[in-house]
């Protein structure tokens, strides 16, 4: 079904095809649908937080939480929403998001664009989610005059509804975010984030365009301040050789040529950290095996989102059978066994 739709789906304006497919997520939820079955041997956790397999869907594909139980009856582990801001707001001028189908890869300057934290929250805390995770993914209004202050806002109000909060500072769409990133600026920010949050789980998002110093800055911070998990990465400002017309668009660049970058960075933060803090690994993640890969790496979750516009919903069934193959390949008998190795 998802090989007949894509034509129609890609002869319309990119931004708007996605709202069409949020819409039938949310239908599909409606509908009779089988249970989605866990293989045992993926079962995985970070902390004490435990997922039914280690494959989850990335923060700005629902942004607004439109779509949380049909996502989950895709299969997946984990949905996080968002990202959230405090306050409603538009985000950049249209158009906004481009397709680089050339290159399995999208480009987008979108800015947080939302519904503000009021409204996401409220769906969140009506969704079903079976025995799937429920991450939000929180951040600062482009105008906001004290963001970290947005922040706090964003991680109280969600953590007691969600399973994980993730404060996101990697967006290259909201000028000065990745600021946050650095120095006095990240260590008061989750200071304050860690006292908001209660007893939910805490991840930090960042962004695969840091260099190994500013790494082992936010690695010392986030184990410091009793982060649960790094998310590394989100988009990239850098522009690997691509053949598609719209790759000179300004803004971040997602797909699958982001893979080598984010592999690299995931093995930056595990070699920064020497496994003192859970990862997360996010960025050009399209199969079982590059899943399997950034495991062994040192990831105990992945997550994706570009994969699923040119490989359709059945992608995540299809990466956690193939998943399975490659522990039982290697000797595995649980995806735990497979971190870092």
């Amino acid at each position: 079904m998802s090989y007949a739709l894509r034509p129609l789906l890609f002869a319309l304006d990119a931004e708007r095809a996605h709202a069409l497919t949020l819409k039938a997520l949310a239908v599909r939820a409606r509908l009779p649908f089988p249970a989605v079955r866990h293989d045992r041997r993926l079962a995985t956790r970070i902390g004490a937080l435990t997922f039914a397999n280690p494959l989850g869907v990335a923060a700005g594909l629902d942004k607004d939480g439109v779509a949380i139980e049909g996502l989950f009856g895709l299969g997946f582990g984990a949905v996080e929403i968002g990202t959230l801001t405090p306050v409603p707001q538009a985000g950049n001028p249209r158009p906004r998001l481009f397709r680089l189908v050339a290159d399995r890869a999208v480009v987008n300057r979108m800015g947080f664009n939302n519904g503000g934290l009021e409204a996401g929250l409220a769906r969140a805390k009506g969704a079903r989610r079976g025995t799937g995770r429920l991450g939000i993914n929180v951040g600062a209004n482009k105008d906001a005059t004290d963001r970290i202050a947005d922040y706090v806002a964003g991680v109280s109000a969600a953590a007691p509804i969600a399973d994980y909060v993730t404060i996101n500072i990697s967006s290259p769409n909201t000028p000065g975010l990745r600021d946050l990133q650095h120095g006095a600026a990240l260590a008061e920010l989750l200071a304050a984030c860690t006292e908001a949050r209660g007893d939910t789980p805490l991840f930090l998002k960042i962004a695969p365009d840091l260099d190994a110093g500013a790494i082992d800055g936010i690695v010392r911070a986030a184990i410091g301040q009793r982060i649960d998990a790094i998310v590394m990465g989100n988009t990239t400002i850098s522009r690997p050789p691509l053949r598609s017309p719209h790759a000179a668009e300004t803004g971040g660049l997602s797909g699958a040529p982001l893979a080598a970058l984010a592999r690299q960075r995931l093995a930056d933060v595990r070699s920064a950290s020497g496994g003192g803090i859970a990862l997360v690994a996010a960025g050009g993640i399209d199969s079982g095996a590059e899943a399997y890969a950034r495991i062994r790496a040192g990831a105990a979750f992945v997550q994706l989102y570009s994969a699923l516009i040119y490989a359709g919903p059945g992608l995540a069934r299809r990466i956690l059978v193939d998943l399975a193959a490659c522990l039982a390949r290697d000797g595995f008998a649980r995806v735990e066994d497979a971190v870092a190795a």
